[in-house]
C-alpha cells in the first residue's frame, strides 16, 4: 500500500466551465436575482475583475441548495427574492483580489489564494435580499464594506449602541434563514457570505476553477 497523499483534483479553466457536468448556470435557478458585482464596476476595487469570464455558475449541489433557499423564502415572505451579488469566483481573480489588499488589515476579508476561496470550487455565494419592489433591502452595510458593521459576531454589540437597527437586523435574520434551511453555514465576518459543503472537503476533494 502506498503511503503517499492522494493527488488533489485537476483545477478546472473557467472558460471550460460551461461545458463541464459538474456545474449549473445561475440563470437555471427560478426565483433568484443575479447581480454579479465583480462583473461591474461596482465593488470595492471599482472596476470589472471577471473581464470576459462568465461567472454565473455554482456546482450542483450548491445551486440545487440555493434553489430550496429561494424557493423557502418565497413561501415564507411573498414577493422577497434573494440576489446573488457573487458566485464562482476563479482563482486567478481571488489572487487579483488579494493583491489590492496585500499588506493591508483588510486581508482578513478575503481567503488566502493558497487556501483558497470556496468561491473558486463553485460552493459559496455572496447574496442579499430584494423587497416586493425589487430593491435591496437595508442591512445595515453595504456588500463588501469590510468593517465590524459587517460582521455577524457583533451584531448584538452594535444594536445596543444604535449603530444597526431592529429593522436591519431582521432582514440579515431573514437571509440567514432562508440560506440556512437549505444547507449554507455562514461566516462571521461578512452577512453576505455563505458556504455549502464541508469546507475541508471542498478543499480537499473537489476541482478549483482556475
Amino acid at each position: 500500500m502506498s503511503d503517499s497523499l492522494p493527488t488533489p483534483p485537476a483545477m478546472i479553466p473557467c472558460e471550460e466551465i460551461a461545458a463541464h457536468p459538474d456545474f449549473r448556470p445561475l440563470l437555471s435557478i427560478e426565483g433568484i436575482d443575479i447581480d454579479l458585482r465583480y462583473a461591474t464596476p461596482d465593488n470595492f476595487v471599482s472596476r470589472n475583475v471577471y473581464g470576459g469570464l462568465d461567472c454565473a455558475w455554482l456546482r450542483h449541489e450548491a445551486a440545487a441548495a440555493l434553489q430550496r433557499a429561494a424557493h423557502w423564502l418565497g413561501r415564507q415572505r411573498p414577493g422577497y427574492r434573494i440576489r446573488v451579488l457573487d458566485a464562482l469566483r476563479p482563482q486567478r481573480v481571488q489572487e487579483q483580489l488579494w493583491q489590492e489588499l496585500s499588506g493591508t488589515p483588510l486581508t482578513l476579508y478575503l481567503a488566502e489564494p493558497q487556501r483558497g476561496s470556496i468561491h473558486s470550487w463553485g460552493m459559496a455565494l455572496d447574496v442579499s435580499l430584494l423587497d416586493p419592489q425589487g430593491l435591496e433591502v437595508d442591512m445595515g452595510s453595504g456588500f463588501d464594506e469590510m468593517s465590524l458593521i459587517s460582521h455577524t459576531d457583533h451584531e448584538a454589540e452594535h444594536l445596543a449602541q444604535g449603530l444597526l437597527s431592529p429593522a436591519q437586523l431582521i432582514e440579515r435574520g431573514w437571509l440567514r434563514a432562508a440560506m440556512r434551511q437549505a444547507g449554507f453555514q455562514t461566516i462571521s465576518t461578512e452577512w453576505w457570505h455563505f458556504d455549502f459543503g464541508d469546507r475541508l472537503h471542498v478543499r480537499r476533494d473537489l476541482p478549483r476553477v482556475l
